[in-house]
């Protein structure tokens, strides 16, 4: 018996004034079986119940992107984008599914994992995404990623600062960051914005919304790059996890 994922089409309509085409759905549904098998050996989610995995993967990635009008022309019109310690693929390749004019970057510093991803875009035909495996830390500092990219994304990747540090450096002026959350307080965002402008960075959003099946409460964070980064920045690796700005 396969899993199936619910279509769900009413939700997305309403929470994103977006839904799937049936062949979007299609390939939904087998990167799930594929995770679903590949979780065998790799260990890549704990979510894999078909609702939950909908909504902790597939909304919670798209959520990031879909209401932000000017991010989803640009990524329809074809923006590079880079999905930072991409683990089991989240939420770069749903992004990759949707957009498929953009190119997605998808960086992991574990070789087994994108080892397993490079197979799913294989099976699912997305030749509009690539992968790499490194740590940001590294690839801010290298000239053919550095201030190279229109979108960064990262998601449940280290402190909120640490987020910054690792995004800002790698994207061109005028860039966007999203930064997928869980709970966000008053205090985060203060620390956040002293390290985002030490970046050459502006806090532009900070958007607070509940999952629609079970009501979590998420954010996510949109940090536009408004001035160079100073060369300094991302500091060497482990730094800025360790000693946040």
């Amino acid at each position: 018996m396969t899993n199936l994922l619910p279509e769900m089409a009413e939700i997305w309509q309403q929470t994103l004034n977006w839904q799937p085409t049936d062949s979007q759905q299609a390939r939904f549904q087998q990167l799930y079986e594929l995770i679903l098998e590949g979780n065998r050996q790799l260990n890549l989610t704990r979510i894999t119940e078909p609702q939950e995995f909908w909504e902790k993967h597939l909304w919670d990635s798209l959520r990031g992107v879909a209401p932000q009008q000017q991010l989803i022309s640009s990524l329809q019109v074809g923006a590079s984008v880079i999905d930072i310690g991409t683990g089991a693929g989240f939420p770069g390749v749903p992004v990759a599914i949707i957009a498929p004019n953009s190119t997605i970057t998808l960086v992991d510093s574990t070789r087994k994992k994108i080892t397993f991803i490079e197979s799913i875009l294989k099976e699912l035909g997305l030749t509009n995404a690539k992968t790499l495996v490194s740590r940001a830390e590294e690839i801010g500092q290298q000239p053919q990623h550095r201030e190279q990219y229109d979108v960064a994304l990262i998601r449940a990747v280290g402190t909120a600062s640490a987020c910054a540090e690792y995004t800002l450096p790698l994207l061109k002026l005028g860039g966007l960051a999203v930064i997928y959350r869980g709970t966000w307080t008053e205090e985060e965002t203060a620390s956040v914005e002293n390290a985002v402008q030490q970046l050459g960075g502006t806090v532009e959003l900070i958007d607070n919304f509940t999952t629609p099946l079970t009501n979590s409460v998420r954010h996510c964070l949109y940090l536009r790059k408004v001035a160079k980064t100073p060369a300094n920045f991302p500091r060497a690796v482990g730094v800025p996890t360790q000693k946040p700005i």
